[in-house]
């Protein structure tokens, strides 16, 4: 069984305002209109605007062109569906659940920029480990700023989990080193590593994001076994551009999608998908600790073309 669920109704919740531009959008353009060159413009326009990104939008409007051409589609209400099973097509089936070592401790390298909600999706993860009967060492490798120190103490403390830390200033590194230690001695299930939340444009921060990844991969073999990139969905197409620089310094298995719920433009996990090939594991759906969710193509889209 995965650790986390997919709630269609949660992801309903968190879509809300994707929905209301997406779903509402496409209905109130389509009904009652008969499928024309113009109706299949207004259609791409949609999707650009609702962040699906060119790859997408361009393969699409050409298979609904040719769609329209056989007379298969005539009535615009009827290209709802039609869309919606084109955007669930782009997924191959995979297994989007996060890694776990056959020996533990499993351990996960969480990364992002700063105010991308990374260590706040560190306490989710951390939640979701922890009702799942399995124990949680926290590594807070941001010694960069006292403040995301605290943060994640705080968070510790609430969750009733252990943390392994160091000076502000300290050698992110030597701070991993650390909590490899503790992890191993402690025999616990999972180490989750929170890092500074680096811009991608700074490459000194980026090659100590790689050295952190090195340390982890001596110390405990196989390591790091997830490499989460938080990702802002609020962020549009920068989120992609952060991305490429990610990849590079940590080779990345898994984006987790925050904050989706304060977003119009959730099409973003198409463009992930298209431009990253980089498996979208989870979804941030609200502010609270629950608020996070398994990321399921056809549940997603279902609840993205609602009314």
């Amino acid at each position: 069984m995965g650790l986390f669920s997919t709630t269609v109704s949660a992801i309903r919740k968190g879509l809300a305002r994707t929905r209301e531009a997406v779903g509402s959008g496409f209905r109130s353009l389509l009904m009652g209109r008969a499928l024309d060159d113009e109706l299949i413009s207004e259609i791409e326009q949609r999707l650009i605007a609702a962040d699906v990104g060119v790859a997408a939008t361009t393969s699409i409007i050409k298979n609904l062109r040719q769609a329209y051409k056989d007379k298969e589609i005539v009535r615009g209400e009827d290209t709802l569906e039609f869309l919606k099973q084109q955007l669930i097509g782009r997924w191959e089936e995979t297994d989007r659940s996060l890694a776990v070592a056959q020996t533990k401790p499993t351990v996960i390298l969480v990364a992002g920029i700063n105010g991308s909600g990374k260590t706040t999706s560190v306490a989710k993860i951390t939640k979701s480990l922890k009702e799942q009967g399995r124990t949680v060492l926290l590594a807070a490798a941001d010694t960069y700023r006292a403040a995301a120190t605290e943060q994640l103490e705080i968070w510790s403390n609430r969750l009733d989990v252990q943390i392994v830390k160091g000076e502000a200033g300290s050698d992110p590194a030597a701070v991993v080193f650390d909590a490899c230690d503790a992890a191993i001695a402690r025999h616990v299930d999972a180490l989750v590593i929170d890092t500074a939340g680096r811009l991608h444009t700074q490459d000194n921060l980026m090659r100590q994001l790689t050295k952190i990844r090195d340390v982890v991969a001596k110390k405990i073999p196989g390591a790091p076994h997830e490499v989460l990139l938080v990702l802002d969905a609020t962020a549009g197409q920068n989120a992609i551009t952060q991305a490429k620089v990610f990849a590079k310094a940590i080779n990345v298995t898994g984006i987790f999608l925050a904050k989706l719920d304060g977003t119009a433009k959730g099409g973003i996990v198409v463009a992930i998908q298209d431009v990253l090939g980089i498996p979208v594991k989870l979804i941030g759906v609200g502010e609270t600790l629950d608020d996070v969710e398994a990321f399921d193509p056809t549940s997603f889209m279902q609840a993205m073309f609602e009314a």
